[in-house]
């Protein structure tokens, strides 16, 4: 391999490993509440200096300052107390205000293969079991690539911070066609309804922000993928 081919494979590889690491990021705030440690990492100068770098794409930007916001005041185990509320409010419970982080809440296993029109409202009143064909698939996709839900999480593998640390995974070991297809099809096909509903219900901001940001990172990252 020529010196130019091995600067470009460098080149791709730090640019697949900085993508898995914005859907890692995005994974740990859905998969469970904020924590001391995470506000730590995320004010430190590191997590400052990856926050601005995603600020600095136009459409990031006011997600980011939003989250960077809401860090700065978690400086208090009242405001994580609170914070935590608010992620079991919308997330852990079933309830009228609640909003569920499923993909098969959503769409079924076939909408999932060709992308539905239909609207929100219509997806939500036929909801899809728990468990259903779309955990099963999930599951598939860890077992086929020797992952697995850590134990300490004991949600379907349809779960939104599941599907994004997949796609976490796949960023930097499938190729882009792959990648862009799961992301449209196990994704994009409700999180614009996930999101709509985590701003109805998130009196709190922070997951408001976070929601909008993982919605509009998606947005950039598919429109990336297609000119790869």
């Amino acid at each position: 391999m020529s010196q130019v081919s091995q600067e470009t494979a460098q080149g791709l590889s730090e640019e697949r490993e900085a993508r898995a690491v914005v859907y890692n990021f995005l994974s740990s705030l859905f998969a469970k509440e904020v924590t001391s440690d995470l506000v730590a990492q995320l004010t430190s100068a590191q997590g400052e200096s990856f926050l601005n770098s995603l600020a600095l794409e136009p459409s990031l930007t006011v997600s980011i300052n939003g989250i960077k916001a809401k860090l700065a005041k978690l400086n208090s185990e009242e405001s994580l107390l609170e914070l935590a509320a608010d992620f079991c409010g919308l997330f852990l419970v079933d309830g009228r205000t609640s909003v569920s982080p499923y993909a098969g809440q959503y769409v079924n296993a076939k909408e999932m293969a060709e992308p539905s029109v239909e609207t929100g409202s219509k997806r939500k009143k036929d909801k899809i079991q728990i468990f259903g064909e779309l955990h099963q698939q999930m599951t598939e996709f860890l077992t086929d690539n020797k992952l697995q839900v850590h134990s300490d999480f004991p949600e379907p593998s349809d779960h939104i911070a599941v599907i994004l640390a997949y796609i976490a995974h796949v960023c930097v070991s499938a190729e882009p066609e792959e990648q862009l297809d799961f992301i449209k099809c196990y994704l994009m096909t409700w999180l614009s309804d996930f999101t709509q509903q985590v701003n109805e219900h998130d009196h709190g901001l922070f997951y408001c922000h976070v929601a909008d940001l993982t919605l509009e990172w998606l947005v950039v990252d598919t429109e990336f993928l297609l000119n790869d």
